[in-house]
């Protein structure tokens, strides 16, 4: 099968959609399937066209893109002129599936149409909680993405969402269609490796942290959707109980120099990390922490539990669909229920439990598993398209 991944960000840049379309790439190549990405230019990628800025050889097709008005790490794709399109190997694909309802999955529509495909559609993101970015009022753009979302899960044929949590928003956006549970995967066995007594001391040596200092982690994008201003005032309520506390915020992003600046004692700010030293640096804590009311199912939470890290979390879709009272805790999202949930399972008599129960959790997301169920779907697809004459299923037949 030849299958066409289409996506608004990629690898070399750092949050989880772009991990996880790199993941599921992976994982369908290793079973004997041709995948071609298609993503904007990154300014830190690599000059070889078929490399991913990580060093991984893909088929990997760079389109237009700009960093002006962009976030960092962030480029935003442009249109692709007639030139661009026509040096694409589009021809012979039997799936476009996008990861974005904007431009990047607009392109996924129209080559669909162009060639007869099917698309399919993950729905990743609360987009209406990232209207800081856009420069438009936010009464304005609320209620347009909403209704476009919707508009466009209507328009393809299979639509996808990593959790239950997500299914509930389209619902709400108004989209009333089938969805299919995809969760984001992970490489289970690069997390399970990292959990040793050597990586962990050479990483808390690294961050000057005592080897039995209790250690929370921190993950992620530093912006402010993120709620880390809430997040650290839990820590620092936390650590008027327990003063040996110590936390790791690994991440890079706009809100960094204000946080850092205001950074309570015994927290460090380690900036951006090569995505090959994230398993080492879960693995090195006890527990993962999230104020986030946003996430959706983001990659950080599930290679937290793949790194036996249990977690605590603010109340989000995420944490509705990881967290089962066993392998972490939801508190609400005030620095005061989330310092109680810190210190409970920091508990000696809890903590052990959980982690034993976070890595049993991961389980579910292995990559190999993942990439199989999301192979099935598209097969699946292919049938009923070829089943009833013709390949397409969009908005315009429906």
């Amino acid at each position: 099968m030849k299958i066409g991944l289409v996506t608004t960000t990629y690898l070399p840049s750092r949050n989880g959609v772009a991990t996880s379309t790199a993941l599921f790439a992976q994982g369908l190549r290793a079973l004997g399937h041709t995948v071609d990405i298609y993503a904007p230019q990154h300014p830190h990628a690599s000059a070889h066209p078929n490399s991913s800025g990580s060093g991984e050889q893909v088929h990997l097709h760079r389109l237009p893109s700009t960093m002006r008005g962009a976030p960092a790490d962030y480029p935003i794709l442009l249109w692709p002129n007639r030139p661009v399109v026509a040096s694409l190997p589009l021809a012979g694909t039997d799936i476009f599936h996008t990861m974005h309802p904007f431009l990047a999955g607009e392109l996924a529509r129209l080559w669909g149409r162009r060639f007869n495909t099917p698309v399919v559609f993950t729905a990743h993101t609360q987009y209406d909680q990232y209207l800081h970015y856009a420069p438009v009022p936010r009464r304005v753009s609320f209620g347009l993405v909403r209704a476009h979302v919707a508009t466009f899960a209507r328009s393809v044929d299979k639509v996808l969402v990593p959790g239950a949590a997500m299914a509930q928003m389209l619902r709400e956006y108004g989209y009333q269609g089938p969805v299919t549970r995809m969760p984001n995967p992970v490489d289970l066995s690069s997390f399970v490796a990292a959990a040793t007594p050597e990586v962990r001391r050479e990483v808390r040596e690294r961050y000057g942290v005592h080897q039995s200092a209790p250690l929370v982690i921190s993950l992620g994008r530093l912006a402010p959707e993120k709620n880390l201003d809430t997040l650290l005032l839990a820590y620092r309520l936390a650590r008027e109980q327990r003063p040996e506390l110590r936390l790791l915020v690994v991440g890079d992003g706009p809100a960094r120099g204000d946080l850092e600046a205001a950074k309570p004692a015994g927290a460090v700010f380690t900036g951006a990390v090569p995505y090959a030293e994230v398993p080492n640096l879960l693995a090195a804590a006890d527990v993962f922490i999230t104020a986030s009311e946003s996430e959706v199912l983001p990659m950080s939470m599930i290679e937290a539990l793949a790194a036996s890290t249990p977690l605590v979390a603010a109340n989000s879709p995420a944490a509705q669909d990881l967290i089962n009272g066993q392998n972490g805790l939801i508190s609400e999202a005030n620095p005061e229920a989330l310092a109680g949930a810190l210190l409970q399972v920091f508990s000696p008599a809890a903590l052990p439990a959980m982690q034993q129960a976070a890595l049993q959790s991961a389980q579910q997301y292995d990559l190999r598993a993942r990439a199989a169920d999301l192979l099935s779907v598209y097969e699946k697809l292919l049938a009923d398209s070829q089943s009833s004459g013709h390949k397409s299923g969009h908005a315009s037949v429906r």
